[in-house]
């Protein structure tokens, strides 16, 4: 399992060890003025869950460190990761210190969990060192993080094509391994890119094309067929000569996307689901794709194309996901998403066995879980969204890299 990265065997004996261990904890919340945020999809914390309790298991005493959102270079309470340790500690069964300075302050931890010792740190982006560009200043922070630990484990894919503190400089300046989510993650998205069984079959959506255009380029000559929804479908329509009202366009990625319907290989929904606004209460309407009324968005796929991509998924070997079929969060526009994802989902039953179906991690893989979709049911979520598709696309990531070397 992830060929070429050392695992956490590789360490040795952990009884009493100091590890810090960085997860991807990145998950939603929803702010309640005056009271403390609701987490809303814990997708994220349950994926660190297994690591972390190997390594308390160990004997080890955990550090775990991690980032949520995009603070301006300093502690903000919207980003805060206390309500996340609270739900960690939920699901460790075990009380989770939490030390609310990113740098665990002058003494660090105090490791004070009587069956388990596992603490949490702050937000690591409330300071502007971990983010910085600059090698020194990320080298100082890192140097504080790696004093409050004798080992480092990465367990946080979804960050890993970061060169942040936490996830590439840390590991300098540590014996250090992969953490077995890393590792697993990796192996999946190997079996995509080196010689997948057939038929080959990738599942895009989400809003723009530009987000996917460089793994498209890298994806497409090597599928056998391409199914294009969510908001970046209508470029691709808008590229065939269609109108496409007030649905989401990228003008500038038209050239791109004509390109990519040369191939052959490209399939598009043939009806979509329209409204004039974006509301959970809105009227709609199921058009052609080639029909879209002027003054109207499409913001869903439509039957038809549920069962043009249900047929073309039937019988696949491999399944990449990557991106919602609509505003899934609403119910107007969910049943798109809905309906592929069961299609995707039906590849790993009794008639299907052996398929693999892989969930590209982000709205993709809240969408299977807000939509109460057996997770079971796939062969693999991913936690990593970006970082799946920068790894697809061929480019090295740095908290890979690192991980490869050693430490002296």
């Amino acid at each position: 399992m992830g060929q070429g990265l050392p695992g956490v065997d590789s360490l040795g004996d952990l009884d009493g060890k100091r590890v810090l261990v960085r997860s991807d904890l990145n998950v939603p919340l929803d702010p309640n003025p005056g009271s403390t945020a609701t987490i809303t999809d814990d997708g994220r914390i349950r994926a660190s869950v297994p690591q972390i309790n190997a390594l308390l298991d160990a004997g080890a005493m955990v550090l775990v460190c991690a980032h949520l959102g995009r603070p301006k270079g300093g502690p903000d309470p919207r980003y805060s990761l206390a309500p996340v340790a609270k739900r960690l500690g939920d699901l460790l069964d075990c009380e989770v210190e939490f030390v609310a300075d990113p740098t665990g302050g002058v003494e660090g931890p105090r490791w004070k969990g009587l069956r388990r010792k596992v603490a949490m740190l702050e937000n690591v982006r409330f300071d502007p060192r971990e983010t910085s560009k600059d090698e020194a200043e990320r080298g100082e922070y890192a140097d504080q993080l790696a004093g409050h630990a004798d080992r480092y484990v990465d367990d946080a894919f979804g960050a890993v094509h970061r060169k942040h503190a936490s996830v590439y400089d840390v590991a300098l300046r540590l014996p250090h391994a992969a953490g077995d989510l890393v590792r697993r993650e990796v192996d999946v998205l190997n079996r995509l890119t080196r010689e997948p069984q057939r038929p080959y079959v990738v599942v895009l959506g989400g809003s723009k094309v530009s987000d996917k255009l460089a793994v498209i380029e890298s994806l497409l000559p090597e599928v056998d067929t391409l199914l294009v929804g969510g908001g970046m479908c209508f470029t691709f329509l808008k590229a065939q000569g269609h109108e496409v009202g007030d649905s989401l366009l990228e003008a500038d990625q038209v050239e791109a996307a004509g390109r990519f319907l040369e191939t052959g290989k490209v399939v598009l929904p043939v009806d979509v689901v329209v409204a004039t606004e974006v509301s959970a209460d809105a009227d709609t309407k199921v058009v052609p794709a080639d029909g879209i009324p002027a003054g109207t968005k499409g913001l869903d796929i439509g039957p038809r194309s549920v069962e043009q991509f249900a047929a073309a998924l039937d019988g696949a070997r491999t399944v990449f996901w990557n991106g919602p079929m609509g505003v899934f969060e609403l119910a107007p526009f969910a049943a798109g998403t809905r309906g592929v994802a069961d299609a995707i989902a039906a590849l790993g039953g009794p008639d299907h066995s052996g398929a693999l179906t892989v969930v590209g991690g982000g709205d993709s893989a809240a969408a299977v879980r807000a939509l109460g979709i057996e997770e079971s049911r796939f062969g693999h979520i991913s936690t990593g969204g970006g970082a799946s598709l920068e790894y697809l696309e061929g480019k090295q990531l740095p908290g890979l890299t690192v991980l490869e070397e050693s430490t002296t």
